[in-house]
């Protein structure tokens, strides 16, 4: 069959779209990057965000309407998260979630609509696979922020054992380890991050290993391990820490688990021990408890940090999480802060 696979999201998702390309190819399947010729559509999705998840929605839509005899499959995060949106508007669409790709061949040759759901330990390693610098090391995470819906697709913490990810790198001249965060890889078999990068830097050869996404909880505990480890050759001067807020109060209201001075310190041995780090960083404007004052002390704190990237997102309750129960602010002042903090940054740039 001739099969189109269309993926939104995180790096993660990106990977799990090169592992079914390659279990597709291996299955005889051919894939084609035209829609028109496409017998077989995959929309690999992402819920982190309402606009993303709306523009995937009209997408399934907009093929559904156009091409209504191709065979569409809805995989990754929204046949977990948003089972009932899936099956309300789209009951006739086979889903398989991010636990299941293994099984994409189970689906393409079925003559049924079929579900594969549930959260099951999948490990996404030494598997036929599209080539991409990518590896997923752990699937899931160890935190439970109040405005996330990823963990309700992705699950618990599960790390990918340490052999089978240095068997899966072997030979590579780029390596980009990614996870739903990184930076709590280990803290359920027994290792960690820090563990596992050294094993990879003392490998042999000429390679250049790019870290995923830490939260600054995590990063806090193994500091000063992991500035050892950002001074080898091998390791891209890249660190990417979400923020989200730079108010102590909301953070805690967030159930992020660290406080703007863990922050600060982060930053500060970074920039004072890694010459030429660049550190990227996410904000989510217009938290439902972000007062005027909780806005200014996070202005203030990219002020001082200036991060070389700065990733905006205007908050927007995701369905089941405990933020979307909470009163709402009005959408004008969440845009308005957006435009802010946007404007700082374009500043902070420009300096730079």
């Amino acid at each position: 069959m001739k099969v189109l696979i269309e993926t939104y999201g995180c790096a993660a998702n990106r990977d799990d779209t090169a592992i079914m390309k390659g279990i597709l190819k291996q299955g005889g399947h051919s894939l084609i990057n035209n829609l028109k010729g496409a017998e077989i559509v995959i929309i690999n999705t992402c819920i982190a965000k309402g606009p993303t998840e709306s523009k995937i929605v009209h997408r399934i839509r907009e093929i559904k309407n156009n091409y209504p005899k191709k065979k569409l499959i809805i995989a990754g995060c929204m046949p977990e998260a948003e089972y009932k949106i899936c099956k309300t508007l789209f009951p006739e669409v086979s889903l398989i979630n991010t636990f299941h790709i293994k099984q994409i061949l189970k689906v393409i040759n079925s003559k049924k609509r079929i579900e594969l759901l549930g959260k099951e330990k999948e490990i996404k390693l030494n598997l036929p696979k599209e080539k991409i610098p990518t590896i997923q090391i752990a699937q899931g995470c160890s935190g439970n922020c109040t405005y996330c819906s990823v963990k309700l697709a992705k699950g618990e913490l599960y790390s990918f054992p340490e052999e089978k990810i240095l068997k899966e790198l072997k030979g590579k001249k780029i390596i980009h380890l990614t996870a739903t965060d990184t930076g709590c890889y280990g803290k359920d078999i027994g290792s960690s991050l820090t563990k596992l990068l050294n094993k990879i830097i003392s490998l042999k050869g000429d390679f250049k290993l790019k870290v995923g996404m830490m939260n600054p909880e995590n990063v806090s505990f193994m500091l000063n391990d992991l500035i050892e480890i950002y001074k080898s050759k091998n390791v891209v001067k890249f660190l990417h820490v979400p923020i989200q807020s730079g108010s102590d109060k909301v953070l805690r209201e967030m159930n992020r688990r660290y406080t703007v001075k863990d922050i600060r310190n982060i930053f500060k041995e970074f920039r004072k021990n890694i010459g030429g780090i660049n550190i990227a960083t996410d904000v989510i404007c217009g938290y439902p408890t972000e007062t005027e004052e909780d806005f200014k002390e996070t202005l203030e704190l990219i002020k001082e940090l200036k991060p070389e990237v700065l990733n905006i997102s205007k908050f927007f309750p995701r369905p089941n999480t405990a933020a979307s129960k909470l009163k709402q602010l009005p959408s004008e002042i969440v845009k308005k802060r957006s435009i802010t903090l946007t404007d700082l940054y374009k500043k902070i740039k420009a300096e730079k």
